[in-house]
């Protein structure tokens, strides 16, 4: 059984919010162009993610995906249209777990408490609050036994689900995950599709890239992609 970590509390989710209060979107992207190296990658592109659930952008391979979640995540600004956030300084991006080095020299649980550095500070030693969220995210997605292990003696995916234990560590208003299921085995997708059902539960809006929606939770928006008209 899997803890969910919660999403720290706001005004709008405070008990006294009116009940017929409809939930304000985490992130609202309208109209998005974004060119690389002079190629169209996205082009008019809306997407709304809410409260407590998640949203899906699938799409072929070079349809753009990676770089609309990069736009959400704030990395990459569009050449057109809008992007708004809630709370932008509430956000927590997973890469995939190609983008970990395996020359970085620290265990399973230093990865995921640096998911609290923003709250706690870098030189600042974690409270005990901040080690209990930790230990929750940790458990979410089954890595708690191996809390202790090197980041560089994880499989593929072990790594994902220890980088997704760090973005769940963070507690963020919006969770982008950039294909967590790729490559996983069906004990590491089932504990990734808890970690991504814990976090709704919790009332994270979640954006996921995949490529196999059947894999994922039930979406509650899916956004399909496809490449710009004459990029062939």
């Amino acid at each position: 059984m899997v803890t969910c970590v919660p999403v720290a509390p706001t005004a709008s989710s405070r008990s006294d919010r009116p009940a017929a209060a409809p939930a304000s979107p985490a992130v609202r992207a309208a109209g998005v162009h974004v060119d690389l190296g002079g190629r169209p990658v996205l082009r008019g592109v809306d997407l709304v993610a809410l409260p407590g659930e998640m949203t899906a952008i699938v799409g072929p391979n070079g349809a753009g995906k990676s770089t609309l979640l990069a736009v959400l995540a704030g990395l990459l600004q569009p050449h057109a249209g809008r992007v708004e956030h809630a709370d932008a300084a509430s956000i927590a991006f997973v890469p995939q777990r190609t983008a970990l080095s395996d020359r970085l020299p620290i265990t399973v649980g230093e990865l995921v408490a640096m998911g609290r550095w923003q709250h706690a500070g870098f030189w600042r030693p974690l409270s005990r609050a901040d080690r209990a969220i930790v230990a929750d995210a940790l458990d979410t997605v089954g890595m708690a036994p191996l809390h202790r292990r090197p980041v560089a003696e994880l499989s593929g995916g072990q790594r994902q689900r220890a980088l997704i234990a760090q973005g769940l560590a963070q507690q963020a208003r919006l969770l982008l995950l950039d294909e967590p299921m790729a490559s996983l085995d069906a004990s590491a997708r089932d504990a990734v599709a808890d970690a991504i059902s814990c976090a709704t539960a919790a009332g994270t809006a979640v954006v996921a890239v995949t490529h196999d929606l059947d894999a994922l939770p039930p979406a509650g928006s899916i956004v399909r992609l496809a490449p710009p008209e004459g990029d062939h």
